[in-house]
């Protein structure tokens, strides 16, 4: 049985502030806590039914409180509970460098959803660093640690200045792309192996002060017939999209 206390931790952290406060994270589902769990991220607490197992190669010591489901109920943040949830130590995410492969910037995305399925992308398509503006949605958020698919343990993540940051990478003398409604044709454009791909805001796009940091603007043209058709993509699946082609274009 659960503990007034740790009942308190696990709803502590659906706000920001306790979890920066703690440095611990909460994830849940099967799926998800097993990957983290072989991504080596270290549990701090798991809480499951009598169904779940811990993965075959588990190797942290770790108190598991086994509950039943009306327990579990009681401290899912999901609509539809799972068999387990664990809390998880954040990791210490590395400085982003300045390396010879593709990086993502996101200024100011605010969706969790979005920013968890942007790392999913990344991390399929085999892009190791996110680098955000300091106004972008907490990486530990809960929505955005089920989104990402445990793709937050494998992919570098770190909040900045995205301006200054900017300015400091033009110096390496690559390039920066951004993402824009009108720039080139992304399907007709060379793209490089290496650079900076910028994806702005839902509602207001990339930033005037970092837009004018950016080298090339990149956009996905619609092949709409229809007259009234959609203004724009959903930025994550743009990100796929534009990944895919760097990708193919590399």
């Amino acid at each position: 049985m659960l503990s007034k206390n740790q009942e308190k931790l696990i709803t502590s952290l659906s706000k920001k502030k306790f979890r920066d406060k703690t440095g611990l994270f909460l994830a849940e589902s099967p799926k998800l806590v097993s990957d983290l769990i072989e991504s080596n991220l270290k549990p701090y607490l798991i809480i499951a039914d009598k169904s779940w197992q811990l993965p075959d190669n588990y190797k942290f010591e770790t108190e598991l409180v086994i509950v039943n489901e009306n327990e579990l109920k009681k401290i899912s943040l999901l609509k539809t509970p799972q068999n387990v949830i664990a809390i998880f130590y954040q990791p210490q995410n590395k400085p982003i460098t300045f390396s010879d492969s593709l990086i993502i910037g996101l200024d100011g995305i605010q969706d969790p959803g979005n920013f968890g399925t942007i790392l999913r992308i990344a991390d399929w398509f085999g892009i190791n660093e996110v680098v955000c503006n300091i106004d972008t949605v907490d990486l530990y958020n809960p929505k955005v640690v089920q989104a990402s698919m445990g793709s937050i343990a494998r992919v570098n993540v770190q909040y900045v200045n995205l301006e200054e940051f900017c300015t400091n990478y033009l110096k390496t003398g690559n390039t920066i792309y951004g993402t824009f409604m009108k720039g080139e044709n992304i399907y007709s454009t060379k793209l490089q192996k290496k650079g900076l791909i910028i994806f702005g805001n839902e509602g207001n796009g990339i930033r005037p002060e970092i837009e004018k940091k950016i080298s090339r603007k990149i956009s996905i043209p619609s092949f709409s017939t229809n007259k009234f058709t959609s203004e724009s993509l959903n930025v994550s699946v743009a990100a796929a999209i534009i990944c895919s082609e760097f990708k193919r274009g590399g």
